[in-house]
């Protein structure tokens, strides 16, 4: 199990919101680079990079930023990046600055010819983020919800080749209220590709009842709000998901 940091930007500035609102915005780092330096001392094995600014606009706002980021971290772990991507070329540019994962969101919902195409053009290299309340898919930052169900949709998308579905449960995103397990389980059930719970990991109970279920195809979770403010210690809760894997490996 994997605890990912994420690393939110706005205005070149590392972030985070609550629910998804820009205008709820705190600004925990100036300088994104020593922010990804930071947690990979912590020991982060992989990180998750969204540009807030990019998912608003439909295209990138923060790529110096970016680049900043994949420049701190060269080749030391794979990051993955969301926000804003809508077009082949972008991801193209993208992997080739040396982003490993390319997360697309809205334009998969709305547009999944171009999720296909960018599957095809990139195997390997493309999750898709599919943000939900209550089993049903939002798009545009949140702001509008579709008919969509959650689990029809990956089981599509999953056809097309995705190599992760990244999960949020909106309602939760931000609010430190503790992970939607049991939406998180749904879904990873219906699908083959691992799932990466993220959307309101609070403590190192929530990495606990993850750890119980990494049978189930959760591989990964995305923690945000409770590593900057301090609730969830990063380093403390990968030795943990660790620690667990090992026992519970351990026991087949």
């Amino acid at each position: 199990m994997l605890i990912i940091p994420a690393i939110d930007l706005k205005d070149g500035h590392c972030v985070r919101l609550e629910q998804g609102a820009m205008e709820n915005a705190t600004v925990f780092s100036e300088d994104p680079a020593a922010m990804a330096e930071h947690w990979i001392k912590q020991g982060a094995r992989r990180l998750h990079l969204v540009d807030l600014n990019g998912a608003f606009a439909g295209k990138p706002k923060n790529e110096s930023a970016i680049k900043a980021v994949i420049a701190a971290v060269g080749d030391q772990i794979p990051v993955q990046l969301g926000g804003g991507i809508r077009d082949l070329d972008t991801i193209e540019r993208y992997l080739d600055d040396g982003v490993s994962y390319i997360i697309i969101g809205t334009a998969a919902v709305k547009t999944p010819g171009f999720l296909h195409d960018a599957c095809y053009a990139f195997p390997g290299h493309i999750m898709v983020g599919l943000d939900a309340r209550e089993g049903k898919v939002a798009v545009d930052g949140w702001s509008k919800m579709t008919g969509h169900d959650v689990v029809d949709l990956a089981t599509r998308f999953q056809d097309y080749g995705v190599e992760a579905i990244i999960h949020t449960d909106i309602g939760r995103d931000g609010m430190l209220s503790g992970l939607n397990i049991e939406a998180t389980v749904a879904l990873a059930r219906a699908l083959v590709v691992p799932v990466i719970a993220s959307g309101g990991i609070s403590g190192l109970e929530d990495v606990k009842r993850l750890c119980a279920v990494s049978t189930e195809g959760i591989t990964a979770a995305i923690a945000g709000r409770a590593i900057y403010q301090g609730t969830l210690d990063f380093a403390a809760a990968q030795r943990l998901a660790d620690e667990l894997q090992k026992q519970g490996s351990g026991n087949h």
